[in-house]
């Protein structure tokens, strides 16, 4: 069976989608699934070069052109430096995709102001430098999407992550937000709160599968993210913003 979102199409045939977080797990399945859809992908990583290397070649199999960019989320110099060289690289940006996140587990008491700060910024503060970093592009395309992340821990917060939760909740406001703001050039903004996702993070992490709360009985795929980014960025949410 194809994975979810990985149907061959030509939606996105002369857009150029850059996606954060883009070398491995629901990142890496959201660039190959834009991909498919005929975009042009800049495979944004901090640290995984090859594996972001990995995704660039199959996407490249498929006959779509794609490079690999590095940036510090949580580096606002790094983040403007990398839209610049995304938009020069391709001439243009239509799809851009905040998927790039900590998602670290430490107790209350044990957060420390320096943790609280990289994690914030990181996942919140990253989202309004790259957002207002590729804005003019975006305005250029004339009909542009922003994609977001927030989680379980934004809804219902959750032990031994405060800070990802107060980063995660902002993101949800400030989604909100740029929806209403960015709404009369023709740009919409969503965003994702994927539930419990089975990748090799939570994997590694040895997080509790929850499985047995899950109504369908069974944690998602990155490919099921990946399917719902493709179809808010296509003609299917071009009245969901």
């Amino acid at each position: 069976m194809t994975d979810p979102g990985m149907h061959k199409g030509d939606e996105f045939v002369g857009k150029v989608a850059l996606v954060t977080g883009a070398a491995r797990n629901i990142g890496r399945a959201i660039a190959l699934s834009l991909a498919a859809g005929g975009a042009k992908v800049a495979v944004v990583t901090r640290s995984n070069i090859e594996q972001a290397r990995g995704v660039v070649a199959e996407i490249k199999a498929m006959g779509c052109d794609a490079e690999t960019f590095l940036a510090d989320m949580a580096e606002p110099a790094q983040i403007n430096a990398m839209a610049d060289a995304v938009i020069k690289r391709f001439g243009r940006l239509d799809l851009l995709v905040l998927n790039a996140a900590l998602r670290e587990h430490v107790h209350f008491d044990q957060i420390s102001y320096e943790d609280w700060r990289r994690v914030l910024s990181t996942n919140l503060d990253s989202v309004f430098v790259a957002t207002k970093a590729c804005l003019p592009a975006l305005k250029s395309a004339g009909d542009g999407r922003i994609i977001t992340f927030a989680g379980v821990t934004a809804l219902l917060g959750l032990k031994d992550r405060a800070h990802v939760a107060a980063s995660k909740h902002g993101i949800v406001g400030l989604t909100k937000a740029l929806a209403q703001d960015l709404a009369a050039f023709g740009i919409r903004v969503n965003c994702i709160s994927p539930g419990q996702i089975d990748t090799s993070r939570a994997a590694g992490r040895g997080l509790r599968d929850r499985s047995k709360d899950i109504p369908l009985g069974r944690q998602g795929t990155s490919f099921e993210i990946a399917g719902m980014v493709r179809s808010l960025c296509g003609p299917a949410g071009a009245y969901i913003t």
